[in-house]
């Protein structure tokens, strides 16, 4: 069982809305949709360069959390 909840937590974070996680692609893919059109190569690589800022302040402070309970 414990297994089976590390497998849906980690499916349910990557489906969140940030571009380097599967959730991101889609709702990039889904802005594409509707503008229909595609988004600038230049935007895409803010947006990825963000989502990675995003994911690597998101380890840090958990790490930090996990550090200061010592």
């Amino acid at each position: 069982q414990f297994l089976a909840l590390i497998s849906i937590s980690l499916g349910v974070i990557n489906l969140l809305p940030i571009p380097v996680l599967d959730g991101g692609q889609l709702a990039l893919l889904g802005v594409e949709a509707v503008s229909g059109r595609p988004l600038p190569e230049r935007m895409l690589l803010w947006f990825q360069q963000t989502g990675m800022l995003v994911i690597i302040g998101i380890m840090v402070l958990a790490l930090y959390n996990d550090f200061s309970r010592l």
